[in-house]
C-alpha cells in the first residue's frame, strides 16, 4: 500500500458547484476508483485550498492511474470538477485528471 497526498485550489466562484457535486460522487466513479485499487480516498477544504489523500493498494500505480483517466464516467464527471480547480503553486499538474499537484510524503505515524 502506498499513500498519497494531493493538492489544488478551489475557485471561489466555483465553490458551491464543486461542493454540490461532491455531496454526491457519481457511483460509477466511486467504483472505477475503487476496481483500480484506489482506498481511503478523502477530499479535505481549507479555504480555497483542496487537500486529498488516498491509498493504492495494487501493484502498478500508473497503470491504475491511466484505467480511471480512461473511464468514460470519470472523464464526464472531470468536465464537471475541473474547472471548479485552479493549479496549486508553479510546479507541474500529476497528470492523473485536472490540476492537481502531487505532494511528497515527509513523515507518517502507523
Amino acid at each position: 500500500m502506498t499513500r498519497h497526498g494531493q493538492i489544488v485550489n478551489l475557485r471561489p466562484e466555483r465553490r458551491a458547484e464543486y461542493l454540490r457535486l461532491h455531496a454526491a460522487v457519481w457511483p460509477q466513479v466511486e467504483a472505477t476508483l475503487t476496481r483500480n485499487n484506489i482506498r481511503n480516498y478523502t477530499i479535505f477544504l481549507i479555504e480555497d485550498t483542496l487537500i486529498a489523500y488516498y491509498e493504492h493498494v495494487g501493484e502498478d500505480h500508473d497503470a491504475d492511474m491511466a484505467a480511471i483517466a480512461a473511464d468514460p464516467a470519470t472523464r464526464e464527471w472531470w468536465t464537471l470538477t475541473d474547472p471548479c480547480q485552479a493549479p496549486w503553486g508553479a510546479g507541474p499538474p500529476s497528470g492523473a485528471g485536472g490540476p492537481w499537484r502531487d505532494a511528497t510524503e515527509v513523515w507518517h505515524l502507523d
